[in-house]
């Protein structure tokens, strides 16, 4: 039995006083009298030694063996799921750049920033004095034709005339209208008009700044329809497909989104190595184009509850990896067969169920087999 530093201790102090009684007893003149005053002292001493001893032992559960504390966690069953991180950007399905089909001078500005237009709304005008004076005489003179049109129609009807003036009259009338619709082409042509329903997000006219088509004039944005692209590694064309669940980040918002693949691309980019993955946004939220965005695609999920573990318990050797648990009272290396891992987690597929108590401190002071204090 090993003694422990508190019988140690005591039978430290008896040993003194055991002494302290043998210098007393020097001082007998009488060696023999001295030898058996000795002899009964040191009786009695090793008779209080053993009493305390046996004591000490009634209270001692460990057997004189200090136990190593540890600290367990019961595992949990749950859905074990992987992802791959990549960043993208914020971007509109709907957004449109408008300017003036045709230069010109700004006369007429109709919204601002903010405002909300439809589908068809005139935005903005360019000065079409010119055309619509041309516009004007060219109807003028189609009242005129319309009148000679219609005469030589009833005298033709009538078998009155020749054909070749009801021709002219028809071909005059017809050249005529194909001209006034050609002025109203242009005079379109000189306002700025959204093609979409959207918000107008940037202005870049004035009234009287001179305008020319190609140059961005007013831009209108369809917030209630934003996607998130991105690039994937081509290494991972295999593992990413249309609805893989996706956890959309917006770092700068401390906000989180979960959404699915839109769409994945099928085509690998040649210069990058990579292929285009979009994800739509829930419209209700205000979220700008080009924003940054991290994406957690889900490429994985286990398919049943499994146990999870952190990879720093787990211990791996030539033989197998194992996690050491408790089992009444005593530690166990448990063999574990690993499946995927992400972010510091393993998936364990054998040898671990709900309920089993994992060692996740002290399990480094402990050996196979050995008792152990399981601090709570």
């Amino acid at each position: 039995m090993i003694i422990t530093q508190h019988t140690v201790n005591m039978k430290n102090t008896l040993l003194i006083l055991l002494a302290a009684v043998l210098l007393t007893g020097c001082g007998s003149a009488d060696p023999k009298a001295k030898l058996e005053k000795l002899r009964k002292n040191k009786a009695d001493i090793e008779t209080q030694i053993a009493a305390i001893q046996t004591e000490i032992a009634k209270t001692d559960t460990t057997g004189g063996k200090k136990l190593v504390d540890v600290i367990v966690e019961p595992l949990v069953s749950s859905t074990f799921k992987t992802y791959i991180e990549v960043q993208g950007r914020v971007d509109a399905d709907e957004s449109v750049s408008l300017s003036s089909e045709m230069p010109g001078t700004v006369t007429k500005i109709f919204v601002k920033v903010g405002d909300n237009v439809a589908k068809g709304q005139v935005l903005a005008e360019t000065d079409a004095r010119a055309t619509q004076q041309q516009l004007a005489a060219l109807q003028t003179s189609m009242t005129l034709v319309n009148q000679i049109y219609d005469k030589q129609k009833s005298l033709w009807d009538q078998k009155i005339g020749t054909e070749i003036q009801y021709l002219q009259a028809k071909t005059m009338k017809e050249g005529l209208e194909l001209s006034i619709n050609g002025l109203q082409e242009q005079l379109k042509m000189t306002k700025v008009i959204s093609p979409i329903e959207g918000t107008v997000d940037l202005m870049n006219i004035k009234i009287g700044q001179a305008i020319a088509p190609g140059l961005s004039a007013i831009t209108v944005v369809n917030f209630s329809n934003l996607k998130v692209k991105a690039d994937v590694a081509e290494s991972y064309a295999a593992r990413v497909k249309n609805g893989n669940e996706v956890l959309v980040l917006f770092p700068d918002m401390n906000d989180t989104v979960l959404s699915t693949v839109h769409y994945a691309s099928r085509a690998i980019n040649n210069l990058t190595r990579t292929f285009a993955v979009e994800v739509k946004l829930d419209g209700k939220k205000e979220y700008h184009p080009n924003q940054v965005a991290k994406l957690k695609i889900n490429d994985y999920q286990s398919p049943k509850p499994v146990i999870a573990v952190p990879v720093k318990f787990i211990q791996k050797t030539t033989n197998g990896s194992y996690v050491i648990v408790v089992k009444n009272g005593k530690a166990i290396k448990q063999p574990v067969l690993i499946g995927h891992e992400y972010s510091g987690f393993a998936e364990i597929r054998e040898g671990l169920s709900a309920g089993d108590l994992m060692i996740t401190q002290g399990y480094e002071l402990v050996n196979a087999n050995e008792e152990v204090n399981v601090k709570k």
